[in-house]
């Protein structure tokens, strides 16, 4: 059981998310929300404050009755319900209402614990409100998605209960739970933060990390099949780049490759005497860059992933919407804490550097596939007769497709702006939609991830030489082959790779 009494990190989003740990709110929690809730109904009466007693955005300038409050966060939440395009997963929602949970349970927001409350039983009974991916634009929180979440939270709107899309109340009946209570700023501190793109781009890490190793995994295989030499990965020449992912990729490679009987020391080949007296070398000196560069290509995807992880949890762990409550200096504080540059820069930048992966795995793919480049495997790893059969031709061009898609969808969504909401929202971060568009992105790199593992299996089919194979490749090479057998004779194989990509997602490379 989690209890949400201190900073959450990611580990504890991994427990909620992939293995269902229940959550509790614990006493603290409940008492920094009752503390919070009591000063902001005793601090509003005799002032002006933000969505208390105002309305919103550019209608700020209009105050609003006492008896009028609630139906104001009841509009609020109803009006902005217009969400759009795909529906949210509800993993990424799961990620959402536990990112938005833990920053209104820092007692910054004045809300009713009853919101708390109802959330959790959300959170504990996997029942996820219907959320769309097409909303906010990231500045004043994510309005749009989270205002679904609202609608539900009040008793409203549709969830996913059991595969099945219902209605809230249908199913808050069922499962005897109540909803939220709209007290006094319920609606707008439900709905003006940052968890949507806070809560996907928690997920987009964690998939990140898995699909990271997936390519370190691939990356030091091929240095098995191609018999390369071993330097490029040393901790010495490594070392002398001082940045901490290149130095993490190349220990990575050295510890798989550890009690390989394939990768060559080249003071056994190249620097023993008499090797000047050749004047044409059939082997190459050096491997292609798309093996030889491992550790500098991986390295900044690395350290590019874990400054994603520091910014996303530095977020979860923050008041980020407006205003924010402050109970020990007895005060209300207007600013823009829903804001949400940080996390769209991060999610642009961990955009970016998957599709790099992509771009590398795409890259070893084709060395794999061209005996001209390789000069070990026949075309295309061709285990039948060439020309009569195929083998990986076909796999590949969806490889390159899905690549090509990566690289158009890496433009950045953090200097897009645009002006909306009579213009109070005049500067953006649309990072709602980054945070989408990368969950995009790492979905079609595991896609061509998976066609590159499916032509790295039946490159070993071919070479057949197992026992020289570190001790790391054949225990996963052991469960790989079971998804996709020897290709002798052509087959249509969407199917198998399709189960590649499920395994690479759903399972560790180390």
């Amino acid at each position: 059981m989690l209890t949400l009494e201190n900073a959450l990190e990611l580990d504890d989003f991994y427990r909620v998310l992939f293995e269902n740990e229940k959550i509790d709110l614990g006493s603290k929690t409940l008492k920094r929300l009752d503390e919070s809730f009591s000063f902001l109904n005793d601090f509003s009466q005799n002032k002006i404050i933000y969505g208390v007693n105002t309305g919103f955005g550019p209608m700020a300038q209009y105050k609003i009755d006492s008896e009028d409050k609630i139906k104001l966060q009841l509009n609020l939440i109803r009006s902005h319900a217009t969400g759009a395009g795909e529906v949210m997963k509800p993993l990424y929602v799961k990620a959402l209402m536990l990112a938005r949970l833990n920053t209104l349970c820092l007692g910054k927001s004045g809300i009713h614990s009853s919101v708390a409350r109802t959330m959790i039983q959300l959170i504990n009974k996997d029942v996820t409100p219907l959320i769309f991916e097409h909303g906010g634009v990231g500045a004043s929180g994510d309005l749009v998605q989270l205002a679904h979440l609202a609608l539900v939270l009040i008793g409203e709107g549709e969830v996913f209960y059991k595969g099945r899309r219902r209605s809230t109340k249908e199913v808050f009946n069922e499962l005897n739970i109540e909803p939220a209570q709209i007290k006094i700023r319920e609606g707008l501190a439900l709905m003006n933060g940052t968890s949507a793109m806070t809560g996907i781009g928690i997920v987009n890490v964690i998939y990140s990390r898995r699909l990271l190793n997936w390519a370190i995994f691939c990356s030091a295989v091929i240095n098995e099949i191609v018999e390369a030499y071993d330097d490029h990965l040393s901790e010495e020449l490594n070392a002398s780049k001082l940045h901490p992912g290149q130095q993490h990729v190349a220990g990575h490679m050295r510890k798989h490759l550890a009690d390989s009987k394939l990768t060559r020391d080249r003071n056994e080949h190249l620097y023993t005497n008499g090797a000047d007296k050749n004047t044409f070398f059939k082997e190459k000196v050096q491997e292609y860059y798309s093996l030889r560069c491992v550790p500098q290509i991986l390295g900044p995807v690395s350290d590019t992933i874990e400054n994603s992880v520091k910014i996303l949890i530095e977020e979860v762990n923050s008041a980020n919407d407006n205003p924010i409550i402050d109970v020990q200096t007895e005060h209300v504080y207007h600013g823009g804490n829903f804001h949400g540059d940080y996390v769209s820069l991060e999610m642009d930048k961990l955009r970016l550097v998957i599709t790099k992966t992509a771009m590398l795995a795409e890259r070893q793919l084709n060395y794999l596939l061209n005996s001209k480049l390789n000069d070990i495997l026949p075309p295309f790893v061709n285990l039948s007769k060439l020309g009569l059969n195929f083998g990986m031709q076909g796999a590949q061009f969806t490889a390159v497709s899905t690549t090509a898609e990566n690289q158009m969808l890496s433009n950045s969504m953090y200097v897009h702006s645009i002006p909306n909401n009579n213009d109070n929202q005049d500067i953006v971060s649309m990072g709602a939609n980054s945070a989408n568009i990368t969950k995009k992105v790492i979905d079609n790199s595991c896609e061509v991830l998976s066609t590159e593992l499916a032509t790295i299996i039946q490159a070993l089919y071919y070479l057949d030489f197992d026992e020289k194979l570190s001790s790391v490749t054949r225990s996963n090479l052991e469960k790989l082959r079971k998804i996709i057998p020897p290709i002798k004779e052509d087959r249509p194989l969407y199917d198998e790779i399709a189960q590649l990509n499920d395994y690479l997602k759903n399972n560790e490379a180390y």
